[in-house]
């Protein structure tokens, strides 16, 4: 039977970690929460009910990524879910995350918030959207929802993947893997899930401006080594497939 881990990075998260900790407790084999230099009580709260890796200071949501991921591989992990820590995600989804990934094993898998997008803010949205386009083009797969940090990577490919992780790569991490992993033979595959804003939800860590301009930077870069690519925006386009 496939070893499926969930890893949480979480940074200050007292009010929700509890929640979502045990709600993929209920879906997966191992739970691993990356405890990111929080000031509160995000780590002692969930202890006895998760694997926690205690970084230092926070280094941001890249560095945690990597590490946890490190660690999954380490301990036999067959796919990694990754979910945020802020009750976004609905950990009774993560199954249908899961059969597509049994389905199609040569795939990261995409968990797009495409249910109920109409509550998305609109700010967020629209960088959603941005981030989409360039994404997309880079990768040569059409996608959704690029940003999502509801996701399975399957090990065979986090083996593979080889990214610069440090604090400024914050929320670039995740849409560099999407362009990487198509690079190494692992497209995504798009799942429809539902988001999830509680009444308690801290405001997000993503800075639709400066964040999404850094992700932009980061695939005008990857275009321009390639020639810019025109193969990949067709496909994204899906003017043609693959």
């Amino acid at each position: 039977m496939s070893t499926v881990v969930a890893l949480i990075p979480a940074h200050n998260e007292a009010a929700t970690i509890e929640a979502v900790v045990a709600g993929a407790r209920a879906q997966v084999d191992r739970v691993i929460v990356v405890d990111d230099g929080s000031e509160d009580a995000t780590a002692r709260l969930i202890e006895d009910q998760a694997e926690v890796l205690r970084m230092d200071e926070n280094s941001g949501k890249a560095s945690a990524l990597w590490a946890g991921m490190q660690h999954a591989l380490a301990t036999g992990a067959e796919a990694v879910v990754t979910l945020d820590a802020d009750g976004q995600h609905d950990t009774t989804e993560i199954p249908a995350l899961v059969a597509a990934w049994h389905e199609t094993p040569n795939r990261l898998v995409l968990g797009a918030r495409l249910k109920g997008r109409e509550h998305t803010p609109p700010l967020r949205l629209f960088g959603n959207r941005m981030a989409d386009f360039w994404i997309a083009w880079a990768s040569g797969q059409p996608l959704r929802d690029s940003q999502s940090g509801f996701r399975i990577y399957p090990a065979a490919l986090l083996r593979r993947l080889d990214l610069a992780h440090h604090r400024a790569r914050g929320f670039v991490f995740e849409s560099e893997a999407l362009i990487v992993a198509e690079r190494l033979g692992f497209p995504a595959r798009v799942v429809p899930v539902r988001c999830i804003y509680p009444e308690n939800h801290r405001p997000s860590h993503y800075r639709p401006t400066a964040d999404t301009l850094r992700i932009i930077a980061m695939v005008a870069g990857r275009l321009l080594r390639r020639g810019m690519r025109p193969l990949g925006l067709l496909r994204s386009l899906g003017v043609i497939r693959r």
